[in-house]
C-alpha cells in the first residue's frame, strides 16, 4: 500500500520540493502558487513595469523548476528562489540602466509613508492637515531616492523593509556576507535620509 502523504497545501516546502523532484506536476503547480504574487512583487519594485515583471516572474519559475534538483534543502526554499529572482531584475538592470522605481504602483508594495515610518525611520511627527500633500511630496521624493540607490542596495532595502526578511536570509538570497548585508542597507539608509532631509526642513 502507498504511504500516505498530506495535501499539498499542507505539506512544507520541504515536501512539496521533494514531491517535484519526483515528478509530480501537482507539487510544480503548488510552488508557483505559493511564491507566484511575492516573487512578482518584489521583481515590480525592481523594474517598475509590470509586463517586465511578469516575465521576469516567469524567467525565475522556469529556472527554478530546471534547477530543482541543485536545491539544497539545509537552506530556505524561499531564499533560494528570492536569489534566482533577485539576479534576474539585477541582471536586467544592469544591462538597462534603469533608473526608476515605484513602490506605490506595486499591487502588494507598503506605501511610501509606510517604509518612511517602519523602514527609513526618519522621523516619527503626528497627524496634520497638511498630512495628505506631505505625504504626497514624500512619497515621490522617496521613490526618486530608491530610483538612484545603486541595485545591490536596492535590492537590500526592499528584501527589508517591503519583504521583511531577516538580515541572515537576505545575505543567503544575495549571496553576500552577512556584514556586507548590514552595510548595504546602513549606507542605503543614510543615503535616503540624505535625499530626503530637504523635506524635513
Amino acid at each position: 500500500m502507498a504511504e500516505s502523504r498530506p495535501p499539498l497545501a499542507a505539506a512544507t516546502d520541504l515536501e512539496i520540493v521533494a514531491r517535484a523532484r519526483a515528478g509530480e506536476e501537482a507539487a510544480y503547480r503548488e510552488l508557483i502558487r505559493r511564491y507566484e504574487r511575492p516573487i512578482f512583487s518584489l521583481l515590480f519594485r525592481m523594474v517598475r513595469d509590470r509586463e517586465l515583471a511578469e516575465d521576469l516572474a516567469q524567467e525565475t519559475f522556469v529556472k527554478a523548476l530546471n534547477a530543482i534538483e541543485s536545491y539544497r534543502p539545509e537552506f530556505k526554499f524561499s531564499s533560494w528562489i528570492f536569489k534566482i529572482a533577485n539576479n534576474a531584475a539585477i541582471d536586467h538592470l544592469r544591462r538597462r540602466e534603469l533608473d526608476t522605481l515605484s513602490l506605490d504602483g506595486s499591487p502588494h508594495a507598503e506605501t511610501p509613508e509606510a517604509i518612511e515610518a517602519t523602514a527609513l525611520q526618519i522621523g516619527d511627527r503626528q497627524e496634520t492637515p497638511l498630512d495628505a500633500v506631505e505625504s504626497k511630496e514624500l512619497g515621490g521624493a522617496i521613490e526618486a531616492a530608491i530610483a538612484r540607490l545603486r541595485p545591490e542596495y536596492r535590492s537590500c532595502i526592499l528584501l527589508r523593509h517591503v519583504e521583511g526578511r531577516a538580515y541572515e536570509e537576505i545575505a543567503d538570497i544575495l549571496s553576500l556576507p552577512l556584514g556586507t548585508v548590514k552595510t548595504y542597507i546602513h549606507r542605503a539608509r543614510n543615503e535616503l535620509r540624505v535625499a530626503l532631509a530637504h523635506l524635513r526642513e
